[in-house]
């Protein structure tokens, strides 16, 4: 029966075709392979997101009875809170692993020829997961969330021109409001989940066609020197693996730390002390707040978004830059450029948070 059906399936799908195609892809195995299973990682903890994020979906209600509703999951569905938990830890986590897996990708050089495309897909990945945590945190409508997307939606509102105007588009109105909510929740579920699905398929589709990039160290290897394992079984094994941890891992921070909800947001009551956004946004965030004390009045902060412009789009194009598989300068320049902005988002979030203790 089983031999039946697979070769019912074969017959319409090419499970054959899949399977030899798996079968023949390989994984170079090196002292730096453990840094291809962070897509993996990435991919999983997406996965998650999707799955309990419909389980919320079922229960929350967006508007004005909005944290009602996420009070009543948090505290009277069954398993409510361990859903909940999930969802926004994976959410981080996910949020981490991108980056991981970006730097990784950078220091690996992997985005040289002919992976461009699959670098610039990767950095629009991270840009939508860090928009999706944006919108999701809103949605609880606790105290804490109101008042960092307050402060975090003061950032494109200090840009010249457009800004304030995207602001207002965005909340619905001069302030954060059940008009932000409803906004934010159509740009959760619906319109970042759009943009975001194609382009991970063309993501994954790149990465199959060009397959793991080898590091600089193992390129000047003669061919004979290299050694590879076949992705299946045996990488797709490890892999599993990995997900396995990360399920782990999830699952404590899930049940020892659940995720709190705050008391109801109130437009009326000053903001608690220590407001900030979440910690992929603290190094933005406080550079702009370094530069607001040293220059005066809005040009601290119209400087420091130029800059953090200027540097987000110089990461973005360094395959343009160094985009040839040779040692150089250039090679060298892009090292130290990537050492350097490791460094610069370490420490600037480490002094936000500083700061708020």
């Amino acid at each position: 029966m089983v031999a039946s059906i697979y070769n019912w399936l074969d017959e319409r799908l090419g499970l054959a075709e899949i399977i030899a195609f798996a079968q023949h892809k390989t994984v170079p195995t090196h002292k730096h392979s453990f840094w291809y299973y962070w897509g993996g990682i990435s991919l999983f903890l997406f996965l998650i997101q999707v799955f309990t994020g419909i389980l919320l979906l079922v229960y929350y209600r967006p508007g004005a009875e909005a944290f009602e509703s996420v009070r009543q999951i948090t505290y009277v569905m069954h398993f409510g809170w361990l859903i909940r938990s999930a969802h926004s830890w994976s959410a981080n986590l996910f949020i981490f692993s991108i980056i991981v897996h970006m730097f990784s990708v950078y220091f690996m050089k992997a985005y040289r020829k002919p992976r461009e495309i699959g670098w610039f897909t990767g950095i629009a990945l991270l840009f939508l997961g860090a928009l999706f945590g944006f919108s999701g945190y809103l949605l609880p409508m606790d105290e804490l969330s109101y008042f960092a997307t307050k402060v975090g939606l003061q950032i494109p509102a200090s840009l010249p021109f457009l800004g304030p105007f995207t602001a207002t588009i965005l909340r619905g109105g001069p302030d954060v409001s059940e008009f932000t909510v409803q906004r934010f929740f159509a740009l959760h579920v619906v319109v970042l989940p759009l943009l975001f699905l194609p382009l991970l398929g063309l993501h994954l589709y790149l990465v199959q066609k060009h397959g793991n990039a080898l590091p600089p160290s193992e390129l000047a290897k003669p061919a004979s020197a290299r050694k590879s394992i076949p992705f299946f079984p045996n990488f797709f094994q490890k892999d599993l693996a990995m997900w396995l941890i990360s399920l782990n891992v999830l699952a404590l921070l899930a049940s020892v730390y659940p995720w709190d909800l705050g008391k109801q947001a109130d437009a009326l009551s000053p903001a608690p002390a220590g407001i900030h956004p979440e910690w992929y946004f603290m190094a933005p965030f406080h550079m702009l707040k370094i530069l607001g004390n040293w220059l005066p009045g809005a040009t601290g902060e119209v400087v420091g978004i130029l800059l953090f412009t200027v540097g987000l789009a110089l990461w973005v194009v360094i395959p343009l830059y160094d985009g040839e598989n040779k040692a150089g300068s250039r090679g060298r320049i892009a090292h130290y450029f990537g050492l350097f902005a490791v460094t610069a988002l370490l420490v600037t979030t480490a002094l936000g948070y500083w700061g708020i203790r």
